[in-house]
């Protein structure tokens, strides 16, 4: 697979999570038989209400392959609306969103850093 491939690929994830995110948003899971109603400990936190990003809650995601299961928790965690992976070497744009969890990862695709922006 060519890097090309995996990049517009990693953004279609991102993209349907997203939008797939934003349809429950706001409605209280189904309870399934047998749980005793508490989240678990590895749910998320609930995103900020603004839909801003915070990157503390989403620091866990450093030294985690950026699958996209990693990514999605991550933007998750951070209440942002969207999130994109920062490779080494890429040409990305420079405006600020404050909506947007950045996920800089190294050359394997280990995560490095998180932040907003």
């Amino acid at each position: 697979m060519s890097r090309p491939i995996h990049i517009v690929s990693t953004s279609l994830i991102l993209a349907a999570a997203a939008l797939g995110g934003c349809s429950n948003y706001g409605t209280a899971p189904a309870a399934s038989s047998g749980t005793t109603g508490t989240p678990s400990a590895s749910a998320p936190p609930p995103p900020p209400a603004t839909g801003q990003c915070a990157a503390q809650p989403a620091q866990g995601a450093v030294g985690q392959n950026s699958t996209s299961t990693v990514v999605e928790t991550a933007r998750a965690r951070s209440g942002a609306q969207i999130a994109r992976i920062l490779r080494p070497g890429q040409m990305i744009t420079k405006e600020f969103n404050a909506q947007r969890l950045n996920l800089e990862v190294d050359a394997t695709g280990r995560i490095v850093a998180v932040n907003c922006g």
